[in-house]
């Protein structure tokens, strides 16, 4: 178990990580989620030893490992800029780890070919680094990563540099290869649709402070703050300020939409309404669904889907819509927002309530 206890870290007198508290059990693929400089790479030099925090302390198994080198813990790190032995083949550097541990040949080369043909890398086992693609050189580190056997395996956006079909390929195999070790898997990325995908738990960060952790989907789906529930959308989380009154959601004084039963029970008063852009159609899909007219301003057309961004009482909204929709601009649409999934959070930001996906 790795624990976080009341850590931080401040450089050239700014705060990168604030007080914060985080526990890791063994066997779980934990993701860190938020946008660039939210502190995630900051986060995982803290929990490798790279960085000393700035007040609080690391503990691993009921040890305190706080002032421990970074060599002398059982970690394994890849970055979304890979780092290799430009003078070792392929073969030897996913090998390397092993070669510390003084593991004998026939395991060295059972664990080595079995990694390389995971990451589709036996072809070129007798290679040097700089005699391959960057694909190819990022999946050699993560070789690397998987035959160490480490205790915590830290990866900071490591797929960044593949091609789509591997990415996805890996997406599904690195959890169930890190669970089975025992491993404590801790997983960065600026991509809510890749921690989804992952599955395991989520924390979610913000200007250097975890907002939420848990059960991904229960994040997803229940954000306790309204910064987690941007953090965790893309498109863009859509959001309307409002204020309820009565069954009514007034917007600038005028009646806009029904207050959903889920949210009936919250105290009239000014407050946000938020919901993520696929939860509005061009057609009605359920009875709970309210038509709204709204003025269209671009739509980005994307293979099956499109993005049509538009403007209702001048909140900028993005709706995902299934199929091909080239809507001129400035040209007024009915659309239907399915209120069931709608969330709500008082002036403050925090959640009045959870909903549906």
């Amino acid at each position: 178990m790795l624990e976080l206890r009341n850590i931080s870290k401040t450089a050239g007198g700014e705060t990168h990580i604030h007080p914060t508290d985080l526990v890791l059990e063994r066997g779980t693929l934990n993701v860190l989620l938020g946008p660039t400089l939210s502190g995630k790479t900051s986060l995982m030099r803290l929990m490798a030893g790279l960085d000393k925090p700035a007040s609080g302390s690391i503990h691993f198994d009921g040890k305190d490992v706080t002032g421990l080198r970074v060599q002398d813990r059982s970690i394994a790190m890849v970055y979304q800029q890979f780092i290799n032995y430009p003078g070792l083949t392929v073969y030897e550097n996913i090998a390397s780890p092993m070669r510390l541990k003084k593991a004998d040949k026939a395991t060295i080369d059972r664990e080595v070919r079995k990694a390389a043909e995971l990451l589709k890398l036996t072809p070129y086992l007798d290679r040097t680094p700089l005699n391959l693609s960057g694909g190819q050189q990022q999946r050699t580190a993560l070789a690397r990563a998987i035959v160490k056997n480490a205790s915590l395996v830290l990866l900071d956006e490591p797929l960044a540099n593949l091609d789509y079909k591997l990415r996805e390929e890996l997406r599904l195999e690195l959890p169930k290869i890190f669970a089975e070790s025992g491993a404590i898997f801790v997983y960065a990325t600026t991509e809510p649709s890749e921690a989804l995908l992952l599955g395991g738990n989520t924390a979610t960060l913000s200007e250097g402070r975890i907002t939420q952790f848990g059960p991904t989907i229960e994040v997803y789906r229940k954000p306790a703050h309204l910064v987690t529930a941007r953090t965790f959308a893309d498109p863009p989380l859509n959001t309307i300020d409002v204020t309820k009154s009565g069954s009514q959601f007034l917007v600038a004084g005028e009646p806009s939409l029904v207050v959903p039963a889920h949210l009936a029970a919250i105290a009239d008063g000014p407050l946000t309404v938020a919901f993520h852009p696929h939860h509005l159609s061009l057609a009605s899909e359920h009875a709970t669904a309210q038509r709204l007219s709204a003025r269209s301003l671009i739509s980005e057309i994307s293979g099956s889907e499109s993005y049509v961004h538009l403007d209702y009482a001048g909140a900028r909204w993005v709706m995902l819509a299934h199929g091909i929709h080239d809507i001129e601009p400035d040209r007024m649409v009915d659309v239907y927002l399915d209120t069931r999934h709608l969330m709500a959070f008082d002036p403050s930001g925090r959640a009045l309530t959870g909903a549906g996906e």
